[in-house]
């Protein structure tokens, strides 16, 4: 394992600050992009930002820390100029600039995380269009969506013959 991480770093040689830090800027610019953009056409964007915001909540949230003022102190640090650089220290759950704590992560597996994500999103969506087709095919051919008998074959309704 520790071949491998020297291989990336070799190889591509460009490192990102961890704890999440780029997790928090890249959402950050999404948010940012999402405003110049009318209508649904922005929903991918702010749904992506959100998702990437579940790295440093989880690294605050395994670290005992206050998820939430924890994730709004790392907003507002982002804000700034040097923001970029800002995230969870792993031990403790507080702030810090990653530059200075010499948390780093390769590129290229940061690169190939986020590829995943998408991938895998990607495939969800396309297993939920092929469930729903089926089941629009399955309406067409019966004429409507199914309703499931009760056991004794008859259809319980309100207020007929058997309410007395």
């Amino acid at each position: 394992d520790v071949y491998k991480r020297q291989r990336n770093i070799l190889i591509h040689g460009k490192l990102v600050p961890g704890g999440g830090a780029i997790e928090m800027e890249v959402s950050k610019r999404l948010l940012e992009k999402a405003k110049t953009i009318e209508g649904l056409q922005q929903l991918p964007f702010k749904a992506v930002a959100f998702a990437l915001e579940i790295i440093p909540k989880t690294l605050a949230q395994n670290c005992g820390a206050d998820v939430v003022r924890v994730i709004t102190e790392l907003r507002a640090k982002h804000a700034g100029a040097e923001g970029q650089f800002f995230g969870v220290e792993g031990n403790t759950g507080k702030i810090t600039d990653m530059r200075e704590a010499s948390v780093w992560e390769p590129l290229a597996v940061k690169l190939q995380t986020f590829k995943t994500a998408v991938e895998a999103s990607a495939m969800l969506l396309r297993i939920d269009d092929v469930v729903s087709g089926i089941k629009k095919k399955k309406e067409q051919k019966t004429g409507g969506p199914q309703v499931q008998q009760p056991e004794g074959g008859e259809q319980e309704t309100f207020g007929d013959a058997r309410d007395g």
